[in-house]
């Protein structure tokens, strides 16, 4: 890749071309306003030949800068520091006879020129002083044209000065970009990972609910019709309501006015145990404090997690005891689900749920912990009453 369309502000991506040390970077779009540099440094040569004619020596030495700049514009290996030597040493030479005065502003371009393409500020305030050399070395060896020392020292001063600033702005504006970028791109992997986390929620505890139901009715098919014929009832009601939560959750996503997203809260946990209960696992709520005021973000959570914790003890452990404990103690919601019995060999599941109880627990700044206990396994979980802002 060339050089020169590198983008400016980034000083890992330099260009080869400008020597050792001498990181050179270019932002996007800079690459036309390079091309425009020779064409000025050519007007400038035309006009100091017609207004301060001199000899032909000097006339072919104003032809010089011209020269050094086009190389620097089209070629990517010039380096600016060479560039730099070589226009000022032009123009003193040209200068000094006391013609071709107004070749001095291509003091000036060069000025901007390395205030605009050296991003380090040690080196760009180090070849800016070398382009003030120039104005000085010909005063002093032509006095009488000491009184135009202050305007040329600013002529060529304030190009390096808007150079600068130009310069920082537009790394300051790159800067900002990247950060909105990196910002919309975690915005993106959350919302993915909350998405994740939903469709898990709903589809996959959906199905370990129907499957609890038709192995029981697949146990009890024979010896039990009727008990068989509930238990696919219920697989059947669970399938329906699972398919409406879902078909909510998707027209939710798709930004459907007047669709309101499915919010389960605390006072459901009684409901889902029910339904852990009717595909045979038994379970026992104990609800303790009030919990009518718990935020409703917090209350989701607290229902997620309880799903989840069901859902595997259904999966692990269906002929276990499982107690689900849900109390209030003043600005905290715990949440205790302990299963006790034996606990079926484990079939390689995915983990999610509990990467997914974790995110929910601390994404409202709350703590979960899920392990084995002696003669079981064990689900605790502590989350504030008031989600954070």
């Amino acid at each position: 890749m060339d050089a020169r369309a590198r983008p400016w502000g980034d000083a890992a991506r330099t260009a080869a071309g400008y020597g050792p040390g001498v990181a050179v970077t270019v932002q996007p779009g800079q690459d036309e306003v390079r091309r425009l540099v020779p064409p000025l440094a050519l007007v400038v040569a035309v006009v100091a030949a017609v207004a301060d004619p001199g000899s032909t020596a000097t006339t072919v030495l104003a032809a010089v800068p011209v020269i050094a700049f086009a190389a620097w514009a089209w070629l990517p290996r010039v380096p600016i520091v060479g560039l730099t030597v070589v226009v000022v040493a032009s123009v003193v030479v040209a200068v000094r006879p006391g013609q071709l005065e107004p070749l001095l502003f291509e003091l000036s371009v060069l000025a901007f020129v390395v205030g605009a393409w050296v991003p380090s500020l040690r080196l760009s305030l180090a070849l800016g002083l070398l382009a003030l050399a120039g104005p000085v070395i010909v005063w002093l060896t032509e006095p009488a044209d000491a009184d135009l020392g202050g305007v040329w020292l600013l002529g060529i001063a304030f190009p390096w000065v808007v150079a600068r600033a130009v310069r920082r702005q537009m790394e300051l504006a790159q800067q900002l970009d990247a950060t909105r970028q990196e910002l919309a791109e975690q915005a993106l992997v959350a919302q993915r990972r909350e998405i994740a986390r939903d469709v898990h929620d709903l589809v996959g505890h959906g199905l370990a609910a129907m499957m609890l139901h038709v192995t029981g009715a697949r146990h009890v098919l024979r010896r039990d019709p009727d008990a068989a014929e509930e238990a696919l009832r219920a697989a059947e009601e669970q399938g329906r309501q699972s398919m409406r939560e879902l078909r909510q959750t998707l027209t939710f996503l798709r930004d459907a006015e007047g669709v309101a997203a499915p919010v389960p809260t605390t006072r459901d946990i009684s409901a889902l145990v029910d339904n852990a209960r009717a595909g045979g696992l038994a379970v026992e709520l104990r609800v303790r404090g009030d919990l009518s005021d718990v935020d409703p973000g917090v209350g989701v959570a607290v229902y997620r997690i309880a799903q989840e914790a069901l859902a595997n003890a259904a999966r692990h452990a269906p002929d276990a005891r499982t107690v689900l404990g849900v109390s209030r103690e003043g600005g905290l919601v715990l949440l205790d689900a302990s299963t006790t019995g034996r606990l079926a060999a484990s079939r390689g599941g995915s983990g999610y749920g509990l990467v997914g109880m974790r995110e929910r627990a601390a994404a409202l700044g709350g703590d979960l912990e899920a392990g084995p206990m002696p003669g079981g396994w064990r689900v605790t979980c502590r989350l504030p009453v008031e989600a954070p802002a």
